[in-house]
């Protein structure tokens, strides 16, 4: 049983999640509930609990000014939030389960199932990158975490060389020459790394811009990336990245 925290400033949320809880986690064991930032650490340091659902906004404070109270981190978090597409980007790069508000049942059963399989050593990796994320120092060393079956790695995405689509996963190439295979499709890194200087140039290959080397017109183009690698670009995409080296050249 995971012994379970609530922490929400809106009693009617945490009511709600009390009775979410009670019907469909039967994983969950509630040990005790919180309306913020001071009184959720005190309950955490008397109940020592497996796992927290936590606001992140709240009237004295944050999630994260909760977190920071309590390292080293010795149980798992499930964040819940108002729609914030900053905040969830930042998730979706840490890998780290979010709900918004309002909850979704189901969705909620499937975020426990996960936190009860994590190892609390990757959640804290994940957690650390988490807050990387929200306060960057250099964004150019910004990391996305990739989950395979065996391993989660931490890596650069200035080391990504491109992505490419193998069926319904997506391999990362790295500049190294490490490929990392994980069980999500291309399109959700398409979304998650756009913002990232990413560029979909054909339905298999998303390409880090900064590592573009040159164009090649032979056999419909090219791009040549770093390590001489070549990657189709699609003829619908063809114009599209010229006017992009167009920019770039103005620059």
């Amino acid at each position: 049983m995971l012994r379970t925290i609530i922490i929400d400033d809106e009693a009617h949320m945490r009511q709600t999640l009390e009775k979410m809880v009670g019907s469909f986690c039967p994983k969950i064991k509630l040990v005790a509930s919180a309306d913020g930032v001071k009184s959720g650490v005190e309950k955490i340091r008397n109940h020592h609990p497996d796992l927290i659902l936590l606001d992140i906004k709240m009237k004295d404070g944050t999630g994260f000014d909760l977190l920071k109270q309590l390292h080293p981190v010795d149980f798992k978090v499930i964040f819940i939030t108002a729609y914030d597409q900053y905040a969830i980007k930042a998730f979706k790069f840490s890998a780290i389960d979010y709900l918004l508000k309002p909850v979704d049942p189901d969705e909620l059963a499937e975020a426990v199932n996960k936190a009860e399989e994590t190892k609390q050593k990757d959640f804290s990796r994940q957690l650390e990158n988490l807050e990387e994320q929200m306060h960057p120092q250099d964004k150019t060393q910004k990391k996305i975490i990739l989950k395979t079956l065996d391993n989660i790695y931490l890596v650069k995405i200035c080391n990504i060389n491109y992505c490419e689509s193998e069926g319904s996963y997506c391999a990362f190439h790295l500049l190294n020459g490490k490929k990392i295979l994980v069980s999500n499709p291309l399109k959700d890194y398409d979304e998650l790394l756009k913002d990232a200087g990413f560029y979909r140039v054909h339905k298999s290959y998303l390409i880090n811009m900064r590592h573009i080397e040159r164009f090649e017109k032979t056999d419909g183009g090219y791009v040549v990336l770093e390590n001489e690698i070549k990657v189709p670009v699609a003829s619908r995409k063809r114009e599209e990245l010229m006017e992009m080296f167009e920019r770039l050249a103005e620059i």
